[in-house]
Order: structure tokens, then sequence, then C-alpha cells
């Protein structure tokens, strides 16, 4: 029988109240809580920070090393939806995740993808259908059916759709929303049919609307999509229907922090500890029932401890009674890393990206917007180029194409703003949610070099310029690093900076790329299938 005793002053969320305590720890389970009256150390003791919804595939990294950079900060577990792999390999990606995460002391409760592919409008690698997702939820290691992205579905009571939710609610397991801009009647039938979660409000009015029905309202802040600021008064006016959650976070971004940074935001806005720490904390293992401790006897002993209650700074985190971190650094070993992949077309030539055209042409443009997943619809008049289109950085108006990376297709080929480029291009295989190439550029050229070494690496993300290219190869599903997560996160840190250096402007370019083919998002993406109109759901000209 292992014992220890932490000492310290216990921050008890559910009473609201911290005082001084000798925690017992037997095997890993808290035995005993005892307050005491003797000087502690000055240092508080409290439940670990839980991403109530993250896909880990987006830091790049595979979930050993995602946990390696995570616990420094205090996460001790996370909600995890691991669609984008299954987008790549199906069920067969789903299990790579759940095998990987079991090699490491971290609490990753993974759910049932319930949109792969996530519309028919693009081309995915796999399908996972209604009888795989009741598969999967049987499952004690599957804790949710993830989020019901086709809320049309939803509203039309889709059968398909609508035999995954029925088979979470056989299984008495919660399913997670994603319902960005759905307000009042429409709302309501989507809640209704059981969707519990929704992570995608980007004002507080649309926040406000869904939790009058009830819904769970997940603040969002991540490498990309950042909606703390319009969110954060939630905490204080409905601390016990709200979750702190990173969606997708870039791998130079997780070193810096995590969950933890939203804690100490929210403590600087002025709001109310426990009310944070409800949301930071509780809430999540509440909801999905997760085999995470809470800082009661008989709990697992999953906590962290912290300076003080002001700064914030993490000291230690334990889960099962292990530190797993102390004074910022990670205590999980690195395990071996396994390469799963599906990848299959050929080179491209600039001319693969060609845009004919013989005058003066209106075209519809994709604005992406910085902190946004939403993008709009502008127009620009563009003047062709010995009889082609092509991009113009004078205007900020540059070429976007989607390659399919399953099988050899026509590139489909567009225009966006906002990216800022002034030469070269940039690319990357992470393309949600069906993962083909996705590259933006001032010259066909350029282009066709950055999707080139991507195909040659069978994924990565890229940067080319003056004839050269920086690369971090993602072998694993073309998704995530097979290297050491600090590692891949310096180079990531170097090609995002590379990046910047061609002229973009956004905080995070490659992000906010990966989020330009995902076609449930409105108002205009572009598949590998062509310009999609997400107010119509249809397929749209690139040219007025």
């Amino acid at each position: 029988m292992k014992q220890m005793q932490v000492a310290g002053h216990l921050v008890d969320i559910p009473g609201r109240r911290t005082f001084p305590a000798v925690i017992t720890i037997e095997d890993g389970i808290i035995r005993n809580i005892v307050p005491t009256d003797t000087a502690v150390p000055q240092q508080y003791i409290l439940p670990g920070f839980i991403d109530a919804h993250v896909h880990v595939e987006s830091s790049m990294l595979v979930p050993s090393e995602f946990a390696r950079l995570a616990v420094p900060h205090g996460t001790v577990a996370t909600i995890s939806d691991p669609h984008e792999i299954a987008n790549v390999l199906g069920v067969k990606g789903v299990e790579y995740m759940l095998d990987n995460a079991k090699q490491v002391p971290f609490k990753f409760c993974f759910g049932a993808p319930s949109c792969v592919p996530a519309t028919i409008f693009e081309t995915a690698g796999a399908a996972v259908n209604a009888e795989d997702v009741n598969q999967l939820l049987q499952r004690p290691d599957i804790y949710y059916l993830s989020e019901m992205m086709n809320y049309p579905g939803v509203l039309y009571k889709d059968p398909e759709v609508m035999a995954k939710i029925a088979a979470a609610k056989k299984h008495g397991k919660p399913v997670d929303g994603h319902a960005p801009g759905l307000r009042g009647e429409d709302a309501a039938k989507y809640i209704a049919a059981g969707i519990s979660t929704d992570h995608e409000c980007f004002t507080l009015e649309e926040a406000l609307d869904k939790l009058q029905y009830g819904m769970h309202i997940l603040i969002r802040e991540g490498s990309a999509a950042r909606n703390y600021e319009a969110l954060s008064s939630l905490i204080q006016s409905h601390p016990q229907n709200v979750m702190f959650c990173s969606d997708d976070k870039h791998p130079d971004n997780l070193v810096d922090g995590h969950i933890n940074e939203l804690v100490k935001r929210s403590l600087a806005k002025g709001y109310e500890l426990y009310n944070i720490l409800q949301a930071a904390c509780i809430n999540p293992v509440k909801h999905y029932n997760m085999p995470v401790g809470l800082l009661q006897i008989n709990d697992p002993a999953d906590f962290i401890i912290v300076d003080n209650l002001q700064l914030f700074n993490i000291l230690e985190t334990y889960i099962n009674g292990v530190a797993v971190a102390q004074q910022g650094k990670t205590l999980i070993p690195a395990v071996p890393i396994a390469r799963v992949n599906q990848f299959s077309c050929q080179p491209k030539t600039a001319a693969d990206f060609h845009i004919p055209a013989n005058k003066e042409t209106r075209v519809q443009v994709i604005e992406a917007l910085e902190g946004q997943l939403i993008t709009n619809c502008i127009h620009a008049v563009l003047t062709p180029r010995n009889g082609l289109l092509v991009s113009d950085a004078a205007q900020d108006v540059l070429k976007i194409a989607v390659i399919n990376r399953y099988y050899d297709a026509p590139a489909a080929t567009g225009f966006i703003k906002n990216f800022g480029l002034k030469k070269g291009a940039i690319a990357s295989t992470v393309a949600h949610d069906s993962h083909n190439i996705i590259v933006v550029g001032v010259d066909d050229q350029s282009i066709a070099a950055a999707v080139n070494e991507l195909i040659r690496y069978e994924g990565g993300v890229c940067v080319t310029t003056d004839g050269s290219t920086q690369v971090l190869p993602l072998p694993v599903a073309g998704l995530m690093s097979a290297e050491d997560g600090y590692s891949t996160a310096q180079r990531y840190s170097e090609l995002d900076a590379a990046a910047k250096k061609l002229g973009s402007t956004l905080d995070a370019p490659f992000m906010t790329l990966s989020f330009m083919a995902l076609l449930v998002i409105p108002h205009l993406k572009l598949s590998d299938k062509g310009l999609f109109n997400g107010d119509t759901f249809s397929f749209t000209d690139v040219m007025v």
C-alpha cells in the first residue's frame, strides 16, 4: 500500500471555502481530508483543470505528447473529440488515439465522432456510420457522442443522425453540439433532440438564447477561434452551466498555457474565484461523468498545487496520486509513437491551379476573420494576366486551393482575403474536417511547390518562398508529429514566424488556414470539390 500526505490550504469549490488541511492518499485514492489548526505550507490545493472540448490532433501531437505538454499547466483531463483522425482513418483512427492515450497517466475522455464525413460536399478518407457509433458508445472508454455538426439533420430528423443520437441516449452518454448562429425556435428544437452543449457561440446573445433552453455553453479560447471576451460574463451569471475549452490549440500555444490562462484572465476581470473554478474544474466532470477526482474522500487523487490564488502559478500536478508535473516541467516520459496514415495523390504542376479568364472579372472571395471560424463572402475585381486570374497581393486577394489527398482529382481553386502574403505560399494537410491539402499563395509556382512538399512527406505544414521550402512533417494521419512535443512546438513556431515574414498579419495563419475548408461554418469556404456557400449549403461559382 502506497501512502502519502499533502498539506496546504484546500480550495473547497462546492463548499465555497478555503481552509488549511492535510490530505491522505493511499494507492492513488484520497482516503482522508483533515482540517487542521496547525501551520501548513503556504500553498493551495485544488482539483485539476479540464479542457471541456478539444481535438487533440489539432495540437499536431499524439495524445501522449499532448499530455506531456498539458500537465505543467495544471490540466489533468480532456473531453477529446477524435473526429479529425476519424475523417482520415475511420474507427481505426479512434482506436489509435485510445491506444496511444492509455500509455500515459492522463485522463483523456474520448467521444464517438458523430459527423464523419462532416458533409457530402467534400472527400474524406473514411466514414463512421450509426452502427459504428453505436459500437463505439458501448465501450467504457468512450464517454459521449461528439459534436453534432449536422444541425440541419437534427432539425429535419435525418434517420442516420437521429440513430446516432438515439444510441447515445441508449447508453446514457451525453451528446455534444455544434450549432454556430442557431437561435430561437431552431435552437430550441436542436436542444430538445438531446444536444447538451455548444462551443460555437460567438456572441453573448446567442449563448443566452441557448442557455434558456437548458444547454451548457463552452467558452472557447483556442489558437484561432477566440470567444472568451464575448462570453466571459457567463462565468458570473451562469456558473453552473459553463465550461472552458480550447477546441483547437497549436503546439506552441500549448507550451505557453492552457485552461490555466483562462482562470488567470477571469480572476483579472474580477470574477468570483469559486465560479471560475466551477467552470474550470467541476462542471465538465459532472456533465460527462468523467473518472476525475474533485478533492473528495474516495475520489482519485487528481489535483494541483498553486502558489497563491492571485497569480495561480502551478507548482505541482497530480493524477491518481502520482506527480506528473513540477515547477513547470513535465514528469511524464515520452513513449514510442506508431505511425498510421492514408495518403495517395500525385505531384501537381502550376498549371493545375490555373483559372482561365480573358477579361477583368468579379470574383467571390473568402474573407478570413481574425479569431473567428466564420468567414465573410465579399467580391473583388481581378485583372487577368496572360489569360489567367492570379493572386493580387496589392488587394490582398490571394489564390487558395484544396487538393484531394486520398486519390488523384483536379484541384479546387478560389480566392481569399486577409492572409496578407506578399510572396510565396503556405500549405497544410490539417484542413478541417476532411484533411485534404490546403494552400494559400501569391503565385501558382509557389502553390505547386508547397503542395508537392506535403505530398512528398505524406502530411505536414510548410512555407515556400524563393524556391525553398520549410516543412514540419506530420506522418501520423497527416495530422500529428511523430516527434517530441516540445521540439514539434519549436519547429511549428519557426514555420509560424516564416509565414508572418511573408507578410501574414494573422495571429495564427496555419490555424486559420486549417478552417478555410470547414464547410459547416458559414459563410464561404472551399472544399476539394469547389467553392461552397455555407448559408445555402451548396456549391457556388468563383466568378460572379
